[in-house]
């Protein structure tokens, strides 16, 4: 297996939850990470900042630059691209994994919040895939990661909260065209849980009151690696599952990856894919 050693690794959102586990585990092979994020202080309800994530992945044996970045913002995206280039001299891998989430109905949902959710999730993946690609096309084996689910057009992915599929799907959307576009010169993929992960984005799913125990980020952490030290030429165009990636390669005990004594019937599902009890009986839930 290839290493992410003196790899640059530019990462949307890393300063918690999934982004950090990625980078923590990247910084685990000695890889350079650019954390861009908009926490640059302490938030009053959300764990980490851009500034703590940096000492995670520095403590992990990696190189960090936290940059204050909202992706929102061409200007911003262009300042921490160019500082990352400017630090680390290239950029190896982009990971879009900043998102914004309301689980909400039509009527129930803002304006200002759908155009944060679209603007942050679709336009801000765009954006910030704009800004590194210039350097991908450098770099010796380029990866695009989006942190987006595969493209499945069911009704029940879309009617309970139809702004933030919108979203998410935008994301997946552009995996799909920059994958064709940019085939046999980056490797284009998307990365999506098969149950809920313990982040600070799951106040929105209410864990508890839906009675589901959540995995934790290091199972994405572990496949985003493993499609990180793919060859980009062959790995492209996928809409990847962590645990069906995994189980690809020879891992199939996820138990490290929940609470001890967790049973498959205990996990919570997420969105946008087959829940394991689909995945078992065959039957849509």
């Amino acid at each position: 297996m290839r290493s992410l050693r003196n790899k640059t690794i530019f990462i949307s959102g890393g300063s918690r939850g999934i982004g950090l586990a990625i980078a923590i585990r990247a910084a685990r092979d000695g890889a350079n990470i650019a954390i861009a994020a908009k926490t640059d202080t302490a938030h009053p309800t959300l764990p980490g900042t851009i500034h703590t994530a940096a000492e995670e992945i520095r403590a992990a044996g990696g190189q960090a630059l936290p940059v204050v970045c909202d992706i929102r913002d061409e200007a911003q995206v262009d300042r921490a691209v160019e500082k990352t280039v400017s630090t680390f001299g290239g950029i190896d891998a982009c990971i879009n994994n900043a998102s914004a989430i309301k689980l909400t109905s039509i009527l129930e949902t803002p304006m200002k919040r759908y155009d944060l959710m679209h603007g942050v999730s679709a336009r801000g993946t765009f954006l910030v895939t704009q800004k590194c690609l210039p350097y991908l096309l450098k770099a010796e084996n380029p990866h695009m990661l989006a942190i987006s689910p595969p493209l499945n057009m069911e009704e029940r992915w879309f009617a309970p909260h139809v702004a933030y599929t919108m979203a998410k799907y935008g994301m997946s959307l552009l995996v799909l065209g920059a994958a064709g576009e940019l085939r046999g010169k980056v490797g284009v993929n998307a990365l999506w849980p098969r149950t809920a992960i313990d982040t600070a984005a799951m106040a929105e799913f209410d864990p508890a009151a839906n009675g589901g125990v959540l995995r934790s980020p290091e199972i994405m952490a572990d496949a985003a690696h493993l499609i990180l030290t793919s060859e980009a030429t062959e790995t492209t165009g996928n809409f990847f599952v962590d645990d069906e990636l995994l189980a690809s390669h020879g891992v199939r005990d996820l138990s490290t990856y929940a609470p001890d004594g967790t049973s498959d019937e205990d996990l919570l599902p997420d969105f946008f894919v087959p829940s394991l009890r689909e995945l078992r009986t065959g039957e849509s839930a």
